[in-house]
Parts: structure tokens; sequence; C-alpha cells
């Protein structure tokens, strides 16, 4: 038996490719979205209430990274150094029998677009540009928060900050809010965490600029910023 899901909405995001974004929803809270619904469901009715939430659940699809009909059963964890493996149902790993994730974020306001209907203005983005929404569910604390929960090998969360440098000049090319943006995400280390070459050169497209960086672990510079082609 297959179920078909419809895609009701798509989320827009500075983040093309996953690379450079948070693991976790609300990781990084300054990072925004916009929630777009698909022409069938730009009906107000549809979020009537909605705005007396603070926070709302996102259910979407792994869009970037998994192909149709692909799964694993074990996965590598980042949180454990990509070296050890364990059942995929114990993670949030995108290679998944069914490619769907579910995030928690902030409802910051819900527009009124003339031409796209209702669009949720949301904080806290964990998502890439594009990425296909399935559902939309208010969060509930008192029904949603589990505060005695044991969370496995999740139990505490990474909270382990790289100190940023962005060069002045880079900041006036981003603008602030860009550029405080861009500072705590890659703050998260965005690089897996076996990675330990301190030489090497990531990057990732970030607001339509081309982010050059490399890292000793404990500091990340910013080398190279320049508009995407």
């Amino acid at each position: 038996m297959e179920t078909v899901f419809k895609v009701i909405a798509t989320v827009k995001t500075d983040f093309p490719e996953k690379f450079g974004l948070p693991r976790q929803s609300g990781v990084v809270k300054e990072l925004k979205g916009r929630v777009i619904f698909e022409p069938p469901y730009r009906d107000f009715s549809a979020v009537r209430e909605l705005s007396e939430f603070s926070h709302i659940w996102l259910i979407w699809g792994f869009s970037k990274s998994h192909k149709k009909g692909e799964w694993s059963p074990t996965v590598r964890p980042p949180r454990l150094g990509g070296n050890e493996r364990v059942g995929v149902f114990a993670t949030r790993s995108p290679y998944r029998p069914n490619p769907i994730a579910l995030s928690v974020v902030r409802l910051e306001k819900i527009e009124n677009n003339p031409e796209l209907g209702p669009v949720l203005h949301i904080s806290g983005i964990d998502m890439t540009d594009g990425t296909p929404i399935y559902d939309i569910k208010p969060y509930i604390s008192y029904a949603d928060a589990v505060n005695d929960a044991v969370c496995g090998f999740a139990n505490k969360p990474y909270d382990k900050k790289l100190e940023v440098e962005l060069p002045d000049d880079f900041k006036k090319i981003l603008g602030g809010e860009k550029s405080e943006q861009l500072i705590k995400a890659l703050s998260c280390d965005p690089r897996p965490r076996y990675h330990s070459d301190a030489d090497r050169i990531y990057g990732f497209t970030f607001a339509g600029f081309e982010i050059k960086f490399k890292t000793d672990g404990t500091r990340l510079f910013v080398t190279e910023i320049f508009k995407s082609t």
C-alpha cells in the first residue's frame, strides 16, 4: 500500500544546498525563511487563528539528499563523529524509507500577500530553499514538550561554538542582518565531525553569495565572499 502526500507549500530560505545549514531547527534562531503555499491552498481561512501560536511544526521532505527508493538500515550520525553506525530509526538521517522530517520553527508573522495568499514568515530554520512542505501544525507545549525525555547519544546539545572571524569588508557586502545570520550559522561548524584539516577551504552558497572558509577547530576564518553566478 502506497500513500502519496500532497505538497501544500514550499520553503524559501537563503540556503540552496544542505551544507552550511544547522543540523537541527532552532539551533540558529536568527535564520529566517518563508512558507509559500501552493495555489490550491492559498486560502487565508486555512491559517485562521494560527497567528495565536508562537511556534509551528513543519512536516517536510528531504528533497535534496534522498533519491526515491534509497534508504539504509544503518547510518553514521554526525554526533558520533561519522564513524559509528546505528539504526536509521534511532537517528534523523534523511536516508530512511520515507524521507520525511519534522521541524519546530518560530512563526514570526503571517503576511496576507495579494498574489501568494498567506505567507508564513518563520525563523530557526534548518531547511534548504525549495523544500516541500506536506503539513503544518501548531506547536503545543504541554503536549509536545517532554521535560524528562531521555535522548540516547543525543542527550546533550552539541554546544561547542567556533569563534568566527568575518572581515568588515565582507560584512559590508552582506549587510548587517545577513552577516549576523552567517556568523551564527558558521559558529556551529558545518563541517563533517570527522574533518580536521585546518588548511582545507570549504564553501557553500548563502543569500546569493559564495562563502569560503577554513577553520582550525577553534576559530573559523571567512576567506572569500563573492556573488553567485
